[in-house]
């Protein structure tokens, strides 16, 4: 528990200052104006007192205890204040200070030493680096970020930029939207976003978290933490850095298109977390998120006193996944008999540019009463017959609580003390029906995660011995690139189908192979320097006879002596040709903060061009593998859309879920291809038709 750093008792500040310029001064001066109940103890050396407040020395001359030691006092004395601190008590400390990890390595190694110090007396340090902890219910403002109170409320905000800090409280003020918590995570060097999302969900004056941060370093904790937190509560983060950039290099298909913004992605789809693409869309769904229930459906009333703005938010709604159906016939005709001739009531409900207030609240109150409607969204666009004000005081008397009512006043001016007005009193209001749609999903979104069954992971009869064998021979021979031939027996142990074949080291034993598994076969180069064989000529297919295997093997050599001169060749895997079928490609490449991300798309043009592919972190249940499949946008073709041969979409899920309990299973594979992965009607056997893999070095994960 950090009751002693969100809600203290007592609090000193070392390093208070008489200055008014001073960040010492102005963290004190808050604490005070801010109303705060508790102890406040003053520790400035060089002054007997400052805002009227008696100073000590220091903590020693102090000589009672405090639950938190807020420090302001410059680098190189923030060492002795933490002792002094431990010393007098304090169970949590805050360190204001910068000039530590940010800077460099000196900077990084005293940072350690802090967090040693702290650790070693079970006190819990948030920072360095940071601009403070704010929480109105408790009227305690430790902070330099405002030197105004944000109104009492329900939404905690935690985040790695002290910048952001002062945008979401200034936004707070703009709004006059209540906060419940504000604090900033600076460095993150002991306490960081693990930990505040632990506490948060426990804190009942939070009802939703907002987050922005830019790493995540203990990937595995993270995602357990904010699965049980999401449980209890909304969570919105805006991840920052999501450049190119951040993305590592990689060999194999699904390495190149995994980057560090998927695995984030992939994380906060596993446990819940609403992902915010955007700083607007952060405020947008923690307002929403705060103030309205969550959507029990997909089916969206819109009421609009104007059809442009009307067509806009159905395409808007049906944009983010959501339907815009007709009212029942009884409410419809209901309601048409309280509205003008001219107005329509089909979905949207157009009450007319010259509509009065209560005209609105008719057409509110039947849509609540709608049993196939989930949500309703109220446009208004500023005619010279609109009232705005009275209009929004009378959606705030007729909103019932029990179906999300999201507004958008479409303007600006004419629409300022309306908006205030819905914003003060539960009402989302938003400048665009994009953005009141946008919010909708993020509601409606996180209503599915919170409805899905538990997660039961599939174990599957396998080979575990023999996988091991080999990735052990691989890594104490130092050969981490896992050639074909041996990828597909790792694989087959996991039961995959693999066509019959052998290593050839030369071509009387590649004429003997073809031989004895019988024609057609194909023909492969096996080097753990060539990546992508065909591209240097490494592969020949649908090879019928003898002549043409001792033809194959005698060009493939000439070609790769020519375009890769410098390669180690082992030999030639000769191969049964199978039965043609539809291409896919199963994958896996490990986020160093996240681990193991399986990678599914469809061969060809849709991973080389399209990039259209999905991520699921593993270990995956059979529902999340089959929706791998349906988030690809050609997914339609694999069920047989525009005349395409529908394929055994169960089999490719199945394939996905023993990939995930291999790689769950030996965490030394740091990526997998399966490309292509051959699949056919329903009934029809899928089989792999090339693989490869890369391992970790020995002794490491």
């Amino acid at each position: 528990m950090l009751e002693t750093l969100i809600y203290p008792k007592s609090v000193a500040v070392v390093g208070a200052s008489r200055n008014p310029a001073k960040v010492g001064h102005a963290i004190l001066a808050n604490i005070i104006d801010g109303g705060y109940k508790g102890d406040i103890v003053v520790i400035n050396p060089k002054a007997d007192e400052i805002l009227g407040m008696k100073c000590y020395k220091s903590l020693a001359e102090y000589g009672g205890s405090v639950e938190l030691s807020i420090i302001v006092v410059p680098t190189p004395y923030v060492k002795d204040a933490i002792l002094d601190a431990i010393k007098a008590g304090a169970k949590s400390i805050c360190v204001i200070t910068a000039g530590f990890k940010e800077i460099g390595p000196e900077g990084a190694k005293l940072q350690r030493e802090l967090v040693n110090i702290c650790k070693a007396a079970n006190v819990r340090m948030l920072g360095p680096n940071v601009v403070g902890i704010i929480n109105p219910h408790h009227n305690f403002n430790a902070s330099f970020a405002t030197n105004r109170m944000p109104p009492k409320g329900c939404i905690s905000v935690l985040s790695q930029s002290g910048a952001i800090c002062t945008v979401l409280l200034d936004w707070a003020f703009g709004e006059n939207i209540g906060l419940a918590n504000l604090i900033s995570i600076g460095n993150k060097a002991d306490l960081d976003e693990i930990d505040f999302i632990k506490e948060l969900s426990q804190d009942e004056k939070a009802k939703v978290i907002l987050g922005y941060l830019e790493d995540i370093q203990e990937g595995d904790d993270f995602i357990k933490a904010a699965e049980i937190a999401a449980r209890s509560k909304p969570i919105v983060i805006l991840k920052a850095g999501v450049s190119k950039s951040g993305a590592k290099a990689a060999s194999s298909h699904t390495g190149s298109l995994a980057g560090a913004d998927i695995a984030y992605g992939a994380a906060f789809k596993r446990s819940g977390i609403i992902r915010a693409e955007t700083f607007a869309q952060l405020l947008d769904y923690g307002v929403a998120l705060s103030m309205q229930p969550l959507p029990q459906g997909d089916n969206v009333a819109i009421i609009t006193n104007a059809g442009g703005p009307g067509i806009m938010t159905a395409d808007c709604a049906e944009l983010n996944s959501f339907t815009v159906n007709p009212l029942t016939n009884e409410i419809a005709d209901a309601l048409k008999a309280k509205l003008s001739p001219l107005a329509s009531v089909r979905n949207p409900i157009d009450v007319l540019g010259n509509a009065s207030p209560e005209t609105y609240v008719e057409a509110i109150n039947a849509a609540q009463d709608d049993p196939t409607v989930d949500a309703i969204i109220c446009i208004t666009a500023p005619q010279a017959m609109t009232a705005p004000l009275s209009l929004a005081e009378g959606i705030v008397s007729c909103a019932r609580g029990e179906k999300p009512v999201l507004t958008v006043f479409m303007g600006g001016f004419a629409m300022r003390e309306a908006h205030k007005y819905l914003m003060t009193n539960g009402i989302p209001d938003y400048q665009t029906p994009n953005r009141a749609a946008a919010a909708l999903k993020s509601m409606r979104d996180y209503d599915k995660w919170l409805k899905l069954p538990p997660r039961i992971v599939t174990r599957f009869p396998v080979n575990r011995r023999r996988v091991e064998r080999i990735i052990s021979r691989h890594q104490r021979t130092g050969k981490l690139q896992v050639c074909e031939v041996d990828a597909k027996v790792i694989l087959h142990a996991y039961d995959f189908t693999v066509p019959d074949g052998s290593l050839a080291i030369d071509i009387n034993g590649a004429v003997e192979i073809a031989e004895r598994i019988g024609f057609p076969v194909a023909m492969k180069i096996v080097s753990p320097d060539v990546i992508h064989k065909s591209d240097i000529g490494g592969v020949k297919l649908n090879l019928t006879n003898l002549q043409e295997v001792e033809d194959a093997y005698d060009l493939m050599m000439l070609r790769i002596g020519r375009r890769a001169p410098n390669a180690k060749i082992d030999g030639v895997y000769v191969e049964k040709m199978c039965h043609r079928g539809r291409e896919v490609i199963l994958g896996m490449s490990r986020d160093p903060q996240f681990g193991a991300m399986l990678m599914f798309g469809l061969g060809g043009i849709f991973v080389e061009v399209m990039k259209d592919v999905t991520f699921y972190l593993a270990p995956i249940t059979a529902d999340e593998a089959m929706q791998m499949l349906k988030g690809t946008r050609s997914y339609a073709l694999l069920t047989g859309a525009r005349g395409q041969a529908a394929v055994d979409l169960e089999s490719i899920a199945i394939g996905l879920q023993r990939i995930s309990q291999l790689v769950t299973d030996f965490p030394q594979i740091q990526e997998l291809d399966i490309n292509p992965f051959i699949v056919s009607k329903v009934g029809g056997e899928p089989f792999v038709a090339d693989a490869r893999m890369t391992l970790s070095e020995a002794g490491k994960k």
